[in-house]
């Protein structure tokens, strides 16, 4: 059994470093066109690279595409002439489905589709997996199974979701970021230290995303707990409200989906 990654990209990179933790480092190979990334992620790993795609794909199991959309046409025909219907194809990109792959690569292929995010980079990361339960074996599953738990959690979803997971876990990372920044400013407008405004803020966003997962509780009801009446809390919440807090984050998710499905 080996994992072979085309691409060395920071997602790439994340998942890479995830699947080390469950398995042995002579069992991945990559390809990377940019020669001293490739040089310095061997260093860093122990993970051997390949001269090309082709090379790559035609010496492992799982080829995992971890390119972005724009360079998939590239890759694939760098690939169609080695993948073999024994391959298990892990594509990473939004928007691009398993049907397009198979007719690129031939309707034998067995295509896991995924949606990961940047927090993989700390073993913290969030993916939604598609694949057919009928193409794959028991030991293909486990396989995947330990490959998207080794970098965080994963929820196994419908294909028609995959825009939707893009929504709510691949992009929204960016929307989190800046809302850590634009707080983290409103403290320091107060005359708060900008580290520590950074740290405050972004220990205060971990531990509600925990508090979320760990009661199982409503956010609506996490966030009522937190609102006094008459308090400090409701007032932002008011303000929030009326200069349009959720509205932007769903128009945001509109213009997120529309790009995911080539509106």
């Amino acid at each position: 059994m080996k994992i072979g990654f085309i691409g060395m990209g920071n997602m790439g990179y994340a998942m890479l470093n995830g699947a080390l933790k469950v398995f042995d480092s002579s069992d991945i190979i990559f390809a990377e066109p940019n020669k001293e990334r490739a040089v310095d992620v061997t260093r860093q790993t122990g993970v051997l690279s390949v001269d090309s795609n082709a090379e790559c794909a035609n010496n492992v199991k799982y080829i995992i595409l971890a390119v972005k959309p724009q360079f998939y046409s590239k890759v694939l025909k760098n690939i169609e002439n080695v993948v073999r219907p024994d391959h298990v194809i892990i594509s990473i990109a939004p928007g691009i489905t398993i049907d397009s792959l198979k007719e690129k690569l031939g309707a034998d292929k067995r295509i896991v589709r995924v949606m990961p995010n940047t927090p993989a980079l700390i073993n913290c990361g969030m993916s939604g997996v598609c694949y057919d339960d009928k193409e794959l074996n028991f030991e293909e599953i486990e396989v995947i199974d330990k490959l998207f738990n080794s970098f965080g959690r994963y929820r196994k979803v419908e294909e028609h979701l995959m825009s939707a997971v893009t929504c709510a876990s691949g992009s929204s990372p960016a929307y989190v970021y800046m809302f850590i920044e634009a707080l983290a400013d409103s403290a320091v407008k107060y005359g708060m230290p900008r580290d520590m405004a950074y740290e405050m803020v972004a220990q205060t966003v971990m531990g509600s995303a925990k508090m979320v997962l760990e009661t199982k509780e409503h956010p609506g009801k996490l966030k009522d707990n937190v609102c006094s009446p008459g308090g400090t809390t409701i007032a932002g919440v008011a303000a929030l409200e009326e200069h349009g807090f959720r509205n932007a984050i769903i128009k945001a998710t509109d213009e997120c989906f529309k790009k995911c499905e080539g509106w």
